[in-house]
């Protein structure tokens, strides 16, 4: 369990007597999110007077990442910055460029029981011993989105979605018969179809434990299962019952327009969905293969981590661990999972959130919870790979070449394993020495 959340860390001042302990984070979300970081600095510094927090919104995950690492290494970075989950080999592979989270809240007094946090969202931050390298900040998962009307109008029961994707076939014939242009659309293809597939089905997706164990993992997602799969949806494509929107969130319009009838999105997505559909809509776990031994297992939990860069001041590193101190109270995880819509990172959050009788009118956030409850086996553990957010490029622009029937599912997941591989071992080869 978390010791002390609220201990006293005596942090140095910078300055005279009494003054603050200034830290620096920088951060990627804007507009409302971004509105809601500041309102969390501003609570954490009305909290106590010892350490001073700032809050600088630097563009987009790449361009943060970017502009951090250089100002680190130039003696003028943040303290902590926010990497998407993508990103985190690479951060890592700059030797000396962080301290991973653990080691901040050690150093300062702080344990943190790994038996108190929700396993699949602290294993995306974790390393291979379980211990957090970075805190989660803004993490979701994907679910299923259906609509209520839809299914109505199709003859279809509003209050069973489809739970395997055998079940899916005949909702989306029934669908598509009804009217409907387009039966089943997926946000950020990559994401949900191969990594979170293959994950929720216990199947390795990169060898060395997903990259957890090493920087000489090889990609091996393009097993028979998922070749099965894509070969079902390459069917589907064919006969209207699967729809291609783009490869980020371009499919949570289309859904909320009424266009599709059937969504896989991020957990995340629900209150933008909410905001902009005419009709009531459900939320439902992720299919699977029932027929696959151990599935489901868990889907894997996308976003970013709070990040502490090395090389700062003892006093500032004790001002670190306050903030992620703060960060980790019950009461602070359940408002930010309960406002913004980011899965919590402990147990006790959620058990607020549930007491509060949150879930009862946002159903897809416990869901998203139940589908990263189970602890991570080797082969679903988060995927850890040295720059993998232009990996999942080539696995999109491999999808896009089946649903445009110019590649065979087959021949797609083994050229995108095979340039993925090629890609991994360029920068094994170009990040490593020197650094």
């Amino acid at each position: 369990m978390l010791r002390n959340p609220l201990f006293a860390l005596g942090v140095a001042s910078t300055g005279a007597a009494g003054a603050a302990t200034q830290i620096e984070l920088w951060h990627a979300m804007h507009g409302a999110l971004g509105e809601e970081v500041q309102a969390l600095a501003h609570r954490f510094n009305a909290s106590q007077r010892e350490v001073h927090l700032k809050v600088v919104y630097q563009g987009g995950y790449d361009q943060t990442y970017s502009r951090a690492l250089a100002a680190h290494f130039s003696g003028k970075g943040p303290h902590l910055v926010q990497v998407v989950e993508a990103g985190s080999a690479s951060l890592l592979g700059w030797r000396g460029a962080i301290k991973p989270a653990w080691q901040v809240m050690a150093d300062a007094g702080v344990r943190l029981d790994p038996g108190t946090l929700v396993p699949a969202v602290a294993s995306t931050f974790s390393d291979a011993s379980g211990r957090l390298l970075a805190l989660p900040f803004n993490s979701a998962t994907p679910i299923l989105y259906y609509n209520k009307d839809a299914f109505k109008k199709a003859g279809l029961d509003p209050q069973k979605p489809p739970r395997t994707w055998y079940e899916m076939v005949q909702v989306l014939g029934a669908l598509v018969e009804s009217g409907m242009a387009c039966g089943y659309a997926t946000a950020w293809p990559s994401w949900v179809l191969l990594e979170n597939m293959s994950l929720w089905h216990n199947q390795e997706f990169a060898t060395r434990g997903n990259g957890l164990g090493g920087t000489d993992a090889r990609l091996v997602f393009n097993t028979h299962l998922m070749m099965r799969f894509i070969a079902m949806l390459s069917s589907w494509s064919k006969a209207g019952y699967f729809t291609y929107t783009g490869r980020e969130e371009e499919a949570e319009a289309r859904f909320a327009d009424g266009e599709c009838g059937v969504l896989t999105a991020s957990s995340a997505a629900q209150a933008r969905i909410a905001l902009g559909a005419k009709f009531a809509f459900g939320a439902s776990h992720l299919p699977y293969y029932d027929d696959v031994r151990g599935a489901p297992q868990n889907t894997v939990a996308g976003g970013a981590g709070l990040w502490a860069f090395g090389g700062k001041m003892p006093d500032e590193y004790r001002a670190m661990a306050k903030f992620f101190s703060f960060l980790l109270q019950p009461e602070v995880q359940a408002r930010w999972h309960q406002r913004i819509g980011y899965l919590p990172l402990t147990a006790a959050a959620y058990e607020l959130s549930r007491k509060a009788g949150f879930y009862r009118s946002h159903p897809g956030h416990e869901i998203a919870l139940r589908q990263l409850a189970s602890s991570p086996t080797r082969d679903s553990r988060a995927i850890r790979l040295d720059d993998y957010r232009w990996i999942r490029g080539i696995l999109d622009e491999e999808l896009e070449a089946v649903w445009a029937q110019t590649r065979t599912p087959k021949e797609a997941l083994d050229r995108a394993a095979q340039r993925g591989n090629e890609m991994l071992r360029r920068f094994e080869s170009f990040h490593r020495p020197g650094r």
